[in-house]
């Protein structure tokens, strides 16, 4: 579906409906932003091929990176069609209740006097950012760049609000490993280390294109927008850090989940050893005095079977000190 299109000038949306044209005629935009130096920003959430096919009509946008569009589910990338940019960007959000991480794309055609944003998921609304630069005629001003960077820049924004969200997570994972508490954190750590490898394939592809836009060597991003790009490729490469650092966080607490279950299977061999002995004492005991030959020491002796008992006793309370004071039982 179409979510906008508007025409913009110096910074400032341009109403250029006159009653004979449709709001989403793009070639009256179009020809209404030329003659005054301005842009058009066209905003659709997974269109189909015959409403992108028009766009891609009225802005001369090239069938392969239409076809990509519209497909979705491709990598974050920079490609250049002639006189127009291609940039496809990965959208994150985080669900809390099943620990994971859901992915949605956004493509971005920009040329020299239009944008097209095509939103795929349910991530990243761009509506917001939209009345976020209409609200800055100081940004807006930059033109299509203007557009990349807003977009780019909320894009990333997401990034790091996902990344505290799995801060947390991995927190709750380390303080359940080291608990005194038994747990069984394996399938926990695993998941999440599903979402921060989907987390680290949206966040490390992107560095190259903001890289590219932040040194300027992007003439459709002038000097003068490149350090809006540098914000963005900072906060960037902090996020990449932070995925780096708690996937290792993660491998950590894994290595630590299995010592602790090699410490608790030791512990449990150690009981279980310590009961066998205080049950194998008595039963040696036992099947000794139990044995009909008849000469046996003590065997006519009154007190013999008292003393069987106490003396099974005497060693089992002896073993079971023994094993309290080594931590066995």
């Amino acid at each position: 579906m179409i979510v906008d299109s508007a025409v913009y000038r110096q910074g400032t949306r341009v109403v250029v409906e006159d009653g004979t044209h449709d709001a989403h005629d793009y070639p009256h935009l179009r020809d209404a932003a030329a003659r005054g130096g301005g842009f058009v920003w066209v905003g659709l959430h997974e269109p189909s091929q015959e409403e992108l096919g028009a766009v891609a009509d009225a802005f001369s946008l090239h069938p392969l990176a239409v076809e990509d569009a519209v497909k979705a589910h491709q990598r974050p990338k920079l490609e250049r069609y002639g006189d127009s940019l291609f940039l496809v960007l990965k959208t994150l959000w985080y669900v809390d209740e099943e620990d994971a991480v859901e992915t949605g794309e956004i493509s971005i055609f920009m040329g020299a006097d239009f944008v097209v944003t095509v939103r795929h998921g349910l991530g990243s609304g761009l509506a917001a950012a939209r009345e976020s630069l209409e609200s800055d005629a100081h940004v807006l001003e930059h033109g299509p760049a203007a557009v990349v960077y807003a977009v780019c820049d909320r894009v990333v924004d997401e990034y790091v609000a996902v990344v505290d969200e799995l801060q947390v997570d991995v927190d709750e994972v380390e303080v359940s490993v080291f608990s005194e508490e038994r747990t069984n954190d394996a399938v926990r750590i695993y998941t999440l280390k599903r979402e921060i490898a989907e987390v680290r394939r949206a966040v490390l592809p992107l560095r190259e294109p903001m890289s590219r836009f932040a040194a300027g060597q992007v003439r459709e991003v002038g000097e003068e927008a490149a350090p809006f790009f540098r914000d963005v490729l900072d906060h960037l490469a902090r996020t990449a850090d932070e995925v780096d650092s708690l996937d290792t966080l993660l491998s950590t607490a894994f290595e630590a989940h299995v010592a602790q279950l090699s410490l608790q299977q030791n512990d449990d061999m150690r009981k279980i050893s310590a009961g066998a002995a205080l049950v194998v004492v008595p039963t040696l005991i036992a099947g000794i005095y139990g044995m009909n030959f008849t000469h046996m020491p003590e065997l006519d002796w009154t007190l013999g079977y008292p003393f069987a008992l106490l003396l099974m006793g005497g060693v089992s309370g002896l073993l079971w000190w023994f094993f309290r004071r080594s931590g066995w039982l």
